[in-house]
C-alpha cells in the first residue's frame, strides 16, 4: 500500500551567478523529484558565462520553471544573493506554497529529497527551517557530535511560510551569514530548526571558497564568527577543533586569526544585541555539554 504524498505544497528558489558548470545537474535532481514544486524561480544574478542559457532552455520546457534575470555586478558577495532571492520571492508571494526553499546552483540529491523534507514538516507544525547534512569532495563536511544540528547550512533551506515572514526572510549582508542569521533568528523566536541526517545531498564546491581558496575562506570564515557574534571561548574551540582536520593546524590558525583580526578592527556587526546575547547563550551551552560528555568519557 502506498503512502499518500504530502500535502504541502513548495516553492524553491535559485539565485545563480555564473553556475554553468553545475546548475543543469542541479535542474535534473529536481526534474526527477517525486514530488515537485509549485513553482521554482531560477534567477541569474548577472551570470556573465552560459548560466542564462541553460536556464532559459528549461522554463521553456516547463511551465513551472520561470526564469529571471538580475542586473550585471563586478564583485561576488552575498548581499546580491539575497537581492536575487528577494527578487524573485516577489513572483511567488501571492501563491498558495506552504514551504519555500532556497536552493543552491551547485547541489544534487535523490529523487525523493523534497519529499523527505515535506514529511518532516506535516509531522511537526513548530519546524520552522529544515534541510539535511550533505556530501563535500566524497565525504561528510561536519562531523554533528560537534556540530549543532539545529542549524541549517543554506546550500539547501526550506521555511514554514510563517516563519520566513515572522524572521523577516533573509537579510542582505555583503560579508555573509544570511543563511545563519535566518535560521538563528527562527530559533530565537521559538521556531524549531533541524539538519536530518536520513538524507544526504551532494554540494559540488567547496563551500565558502566561491572567489577564493581554503586558506583565505578560513581566515574569512574567522572574522564572520566575529562579526556574527560568537563567544571567545567557542571560538578557541572551534578553532583548536579545525586544527586536528586538513591542511592540520594552519586553517585552524587562520580561523582564529580572522577572529582576532575582526575584533581589533572593530568589525560592525549585523545582528541585534538581542540575537547575539541568544547565540551566545546557545554556544556556551553546548561547551557545557561536551565539557560533560568528555568528562563522563573519562570516567568509563
Amino acid at each position: 500500500m502506498s503512502i499518500p504524498l504530502p500535502k504541502l505544497k513548495y516553492v524553491l528558489i535559485t539565485p545563480a551567478h555564473n553556475e554553468e558548470n553545475t546548475i543543469e545537474q542541479t535542474i535534473q535532481s529536481v526534474l526527477s523529484q517525486t514530488y515537485l514544486p509549485l513553482k521554482w524561480i531560477i534567477v541569474s544574478d548577472g551570470s556573465t558565462d552560459l548560466t542564462d542559457n541553460i536556464i532559459l532552455e528549461y522554463s521553456k520546457k516547463y511551465s513551472w520553471i520561470s526564469y529571471l534575470r538580475m542586473p550585471e555586478h563586478k564583485d561576488r558577495h552575498f548581499a546580491a544573493k539575497v537581492h536575487a532571492f528577494n527578487a524573485a520571492y516577489e513572483t511567488v508571494e501571492n501563491t498558495g506554497f506552504d514551504i519555500i526553499g532556497n536552493l543552491d546552483a551547485d547541489a544534487t540529491f535523490d529523487n525523493e529529497y523534497f519529499e523527505f523534507l515535506m514529511r518532516k514538516f506535516m509531522e511537526d507544525h513548530r519546524l520552522g527551517v529544515a534541510g539535511t547534512s550533505f556530501i563535500e569532495n566524497g565525504q561528510e563536511l561536519y562531523n554533528y557530535n560537534y556540530t549543532n544540528i539545529e542549524h541549517v547550512t543554506g546550500i539547501i533551506q526550506l521555511f514554514r511560510r510563517e516563519c520566513f515572514k515572522e524572521i523577516g526572510g533573509y537579510i542582505p549582508v555583503k560579508a555573509g551569514g544570511i543563511d545563519w542569521i535566518a535560521v538563528t533568528t527562527a530559533r530565537m523566536k521559538g521556531w524549531k530548526t533541524r539538519t536530518f541526517l536520513e538524507k544526504k545531498y551532494i554540494h559540488h564546491r567547496k563551500m565558502g571558497t566561491a572567489g577564493s581558496g581554503i586558506l583565505r575562506s578560513s581566515f574569512n570564515y574567522g572574522m564572520k564568527d566575529y562579526f556574527l557574534g560568537g563567544h571567545p571561548l567557542w571560538q578557541i574551540f572551534r578553532s583548536v577543533y579545525q586544527m586536528k582536520r586538513k591542511p592540520y593546524f594552519i586553517a585552524g590558525f587562520l580561523l582564529f586569526s580572522g577572529y582576532i583580526w575582526a575584533g581589533i578592527k572593530r568589525m560592525k556587526r549585523p545582528v541585534s544585541p538581542e540575537l547575539l546575547r541568544f547565540h551566545r547563550h546557545e554556544q556556551m551551552l553546548r561547551l557545557k555539554r561536551l565539557y560533560l560528555n568528555l568528562i563522563s568519557l573519562k570516567r568509563e
